[in-house]
């Protein structure tokens, strides 16, 4: 069996002895190397082409986000980054997501080389999961490029309407994708990111400057509106649930599902139940199944089922394992799901 070659960038000798550690003692993965900084980096990608990095960010001699931005330009490969659980640590890591990077792995607050091992396993399939991933050479520059136009979007009756949308690796800028296209007059969207608690808030104010939607952090107890997409917090569970005429948000701290809190099949479950054949269901890009079985339900109760299509996910294992269940009625590529999203829902109007 060819094991999964990892090569480990970060100037922390502690760190770099941990994941050597907890990456050599599964048996499909090896460390080939590990650099202090990305100069030294750069020259043993070139004499050891590793399968997959990590990277840190706050290095000498180069900073990661930029080393990044250059790998990913000149040489494109998958990159799993190695973040702080800080709202500057979040605010880094989605630009790194931005510029081309499969998935990241948090740093303990505290006990670092304990924390790091309990996540053994969590490391482990991240690593193999970024390196089959799908790359993409990204466009000179770092900026930001500017959003599109959102697609025209006229509803009657909205709010019965509810898109519940489930991602995980990849799914930062997947949703992206899909909520700038979305009309400021849209149903409501409910999502589920498989994120850290100190990610989301940052997460839903990128995606807010960049829609025509309103986007956030969801709040427990609060009405669920047109023109809203509430972003389940990396605390707690999403569910929806009914009073009287209206649907508000339900947010639960109880145990993990599929290893998940917040889960998508948690999500979808929810939506089955209150919403019925108001509801349009999504699952886009990220490892693992979770959703799965929730997005049968959701069909089973009557709502309309949508998975990003093989070719366009970073992943390919939450869609891939929806639509083995029997779960999705339609396959899409990413670049044309809002549209199909919103040509579903003005069927139902």
């Amino acid at each position: 069996m060819n094991k999964i070659k990892v090569l480990i960038i970060d100037d922390s000798a502690l760190i770099r002895g941990v994941l050597r550690e907890l990456v050599n003692s599964q048996p499909d993965l090896e460390v080939v190397g590990m650099a202090p900084d990305p100069i030294t980096a750069r020259e043993m990608i070139k004499e050891l082409n590793p399968d997959v990095l990590t990277l840190d960010v706050e290095m000498p001699r180069m900073n990661g986000l930029e080393f990044l931005e250059r790998l990913m330009r000149l040489r494109p490969m998958p990159v799993l980054m190695v973040s702080t659980l800080t709202e500057q640590g979040s605010d880094v890591t989605l630009k790194a997501l931005e510029l081309g990077a499969v998935d990241f792995i948090t740093k303990p607050k505290v006990g670092m080389a304990d924390g790091l091992s309990d996540l053994a396993e969590d490391i482990a399939e991240r690593l193999r999961s970024a390196a089959r991933a799908r790359i993409r050479r990204h466009a000179l520059g770092t900026s930001v490029p500017t959003s599109p136009q959102p697609l025209p979007g006229h509803f009657l009756n909205t709010t019965e309407k509810v898109v519940c949308i489930g991602s995980s690796t990849g799914g930062t800028e997947a949703l992206k994708e899909v909520l700038t296209r979305m009309p400021a007059d849209a149903p409501a969207v409910l999502m589920t990111q498989h994120m850290p608690e100190s990610f989301t808030k940052s997460f839903a104010q990128r995606l807010d400057g960049l829609s025509a939607m309103t986007v956030k952090e969801a709040e427990h107890n609060e009405r669920v509106l047109p023109g809203y997409a509430y972003l389940a917090p990396g605390h707690s569970h999403l569910r929806v649930k009914r009073s009287g005429a209206y649907y508000y948000t339900d947010l639960v701290q109880s145990e993990p599902v599929n290893r998940h809190r917040p889960s998508v099949d948690v999500l979808f479950d929810s939506a089955a139940q209150v919403l019925g054949g108001n509801a349009l269901g999504v699952i886009l890009t990220g490892m693992g199944k979770d959703g799965a079985a929730g997005m049968l339900r959701m069909r089973q109760a009557g709502a309309y089922t949508i998975a990003q299509d093989e070719a366009s996910c970073v992943v390919y294992g939450m869609p891939k394992a929806a639509v083995e269940l029997g779960a999705a009625q339609e396959i899409s590529p990413l670049r044309d799901m809002a549209r199909r999203i919103l040509d579903r829902l003005a069927l139902r109007v």
